[in-house]
């Protein structure tokens, strides 16, 4: 399975502020890289840099070399052919332009999900299925309030482990 990640996963990630967030994203960042699964584009890289150090979440070096280390995951390039294919998708789908050519990098990339929270939850674009890491499997509700309630004791995973993948995938589709 190969998993895109959005920009906004990345900087959960390393947000001070939201412990259940950070956790998760942690987790699915460090299970992407561990299988080899991770995938980027360069837009999403420069999104993180230019928000980590305009948020002040990180320091400029901190964000550069993780940047590098990232990069060496598989990233998908901005071509002019990228752009193009992705002002179609932003055209025919209604879509903002910076998503389209997010979800057009992980289509190119023959992504099976893409991870993000900005989204919608459980779209597709032919095998490409759009998925929010932060929405409790089989609810609608974000993970972090249904933790944070003690609300579905069993369904909300304890910080700093994340719901695969799979089930989450199996969520959308029993809703459906």
């Amino acid at each position: 399975m190969r998993r895109f990640f959005d920009t906004n996963v990345l900087i959960h990630a390393y947000d001070r502020d939201g412990v259940v967030k950070r956790d998760l994203a942690r987790s699915l960042i460090a299970e992407a890289t561990a299988d080899d699964s991770l995938v980027l584009s360069t837009q999403v890289l420069a999104e993180f840099y230019s928000t980590a150090v305009g948020r002040k979440i990180m320091g400029p070096t901190q964000a550069r070399d993780l940047v590098r280390v990232w990069g060496e995951h598989d990233t998908v390039p901005h071509t002019a052919d990228l752009i193009l294919r992705g002002i179609s998708l932003h055209q025919e789908h209604s879509l903002s332009f910076w998503d389209a050519l997010i979800i057009q990098a992980a289509i190119d990339a023959r992504c099976d999900v893409l991870l993000s929270e900005d989204m919608q939850h459980g779209r597709r674009f032919g095998e490409l299925e759009v998925l929010n890491p932060f929405i409790a499997a089989g609810t609608h509700e974000p993970r972090a309030a249904v933790y944070s309630t003690g609300h579905l004791k069993g369904v909300v995973p304890k910080p700093r482990r994340a719901v695969s993948i799979e089930k989450m995938k199996a969520a959308v589709r029993r809703s459906r």
